[in-house]
């Protein structure tokens, strides 16, 4: 049998064992070794699953340091009690369920500049004001995770933009559309990445209450409604700290100056790891000398905080080697073979779209993926006529609905992680807004194929 096909099935199956056992760290283990075995037999498969794990920890050290780091922060916030006076602001504001949620909206459109930054930041700021309001934790984790990846590519000035705009310039397609440089085609694409727009509009109607309660969330308000619970029980472990309410005073300077210098170092420096160890910094010239933090306290925290991120890391980590195993045996590949006879006339955009969200959501891989299939779907684009601006926006909207929808994707891991629910219950509760977001895009980019 096709190893490529081999390995789609063995995906196919993680997702469905982690839905039905809501055991998703057990399933990409194990999914990932049996994938391991086929691939290098059963003599070798675990020293080889081994060596893969050990890589995928070494190249990814920005992410562990980063996501490690922000626990660490987010753990001495908390320690101030800062987040309380903020919350006590902010609820003052956020004084109804609707201007709650709506608040979360606005915040993810202004911190634009990275994902990471957008969820982490978010989270640690209104959560607590979540809990007061009554609102369900996993509407928290929609709004997050929705205002993420798509409010990134559809802005110029992010980390998203940089990385699609120098991959698509590279394409002899897209240099003969004329623009100057690659950010000045990328901004004329933006009219047509489709999902991100969908997606931030049903997420802005679902904050203020236009967009009806669906599936697995309705079931969250209800909870809410009638046990007064904010997370389930499932959920409980993510939350064994936190305050029963703002009952404890706090200076709000103590948190707001630190999130600021965080904003304002990832902006400027273009550094987001920087970013946060220079917040550090600050925390500690905040706290220790009025000793909000004692001196031993102050390490023990950062210690305890990079800790707390640990299980959403090794989550993580392990997602990346079943990319890498499933990439060694020719996934991609083979689905390429598979779809790109499909590849024709009026339906190419949006069978892109299709090919892209599907490689994404099965992989986890986002910039990976878009930078396997652009040398791919560009040439063959352009022997068949297609927009190349269709083709970027494709691209784009597949990679952005990989990084919304995909349930062990960093993005989704994150947003479940900063507002303290069980991962698994994060991606089935936003289900029904991505299927109808991604059902919309498909229909556009019908549409634009057959009229461009």
């Amino acid at each position: 049998m096709n190893t490529g096909l081999i390995a789609l099935i063995i995906v196919l199956a993680i997702i469905v064992t982690s839905v039905l056992t809501k055991r998703c760290t057990e399933s990409l283990i194990i999914g990932s070794m049996i994938a391991a075995f086929f691939l290098w037999g059963p003599k070798s498969f675990l020293a080889n699953w081994a060596s893969m794990l050990e890589r995928e920890v070494s190249e990814n050290v920005w992410i562990i340091l980063v996501c490690g780091l922000f626990g660490s922060l987010i753990v001495l916030l908390r320690a101030s009690k800062g987040s309380f006076g903020f919350s006590k602001v902010v609820t003052k504001i956020c004084n109804t369920q609707r201007k709650t949620m709506l608040m979360s909206f606005l915040m993810g459109i202004v911190i634009f500049v990275d994902d990471y930054l957008n969820v982490l930041s978010i989270g640690v700021c209104i959560k607590n004001v979540y809990d007061d309001r009554k609102l369900p934790r996993e509407s928290l984790a929609y709004l997050l995770d929705a205002t993420g990846a798509p409010v990134c590519v559809l802005l110029p000035f992010s980390t998203w933009a940089a990385f699609y705009a120098s991959l698509f310039f590279e394409e002899e397609s897209v240099q003969a559309l004329g623009y100057p440089t690659g950010m000045h085609t990328y901004i004329h694409a933006i009219p047509f990445f489709f999902y991100p727009m969908f997606c931030l509009l049903i997420v802005f109607l679902f904050a203020i209450g236009a967009m009806p309660k669906l599936g697995a969330m309705k079931k969250a308000f209800q909870r809410v409604e009638t046990t007064g619970k904010v997370y389930s029980d499932a959920s409980r472990k993510y939350n064994h700290e936190e305050s029963k309410g703002f009952e404890e005073d706090g200076n709000i300077w103590d948190f707001v100056i630190p999130m600021v210098v965080l904003v304002a170092v990832s902006i400027l420096a273009k550094n987001l790891l920087m970013a946060v160890i220079v917040s550090l910094c600050v925390c500690f010239i905040l706290y220790v000398p009025r000793k909000v933090v004692t001196l031993d306290d102050f390490l023990n925290r950062v210690i305890k905080g990079f800790a707390e991120m640990l299980p959403v890391l090794f989550l993580l980590i392990v997602s990346f080697v079943l990319v890498g195993i499933c990439d060694k045996m020719n996934m991609t590949a083979f689905v390429l073979d598979v779809f790109t006879p499909l590849l024709k006339g009026s339906f190419f955009p949006m069978t892109a779209f299709i090919l892209v969200s599907s490689l994404c959501f099965a992989t986890g891989s986002l910039w990976g993926m878009s930078a396997i299939v652009a040398p791919i779907l560009f040439p063959v684009g352009a022997a068949i006529g297609a927009n190349p601006l269709l083709i970027m926006a494709a691209i784009v909207s597949g990679g952005a609905f990989g990084s919304h929808a995909c349930f062990y994707t960093d993005a989704t891991l994150l947003s479940s992680q900063a507002a303290g629910i069980d991962n698994l219950e994060h991606a089935i509760s936003q289900l029904p807004y991505v299927s109808i977001g991604a059902a919309l895009t498909c229909i556009s980019f019908l549409i634009c194929g057959v009229m461009m």
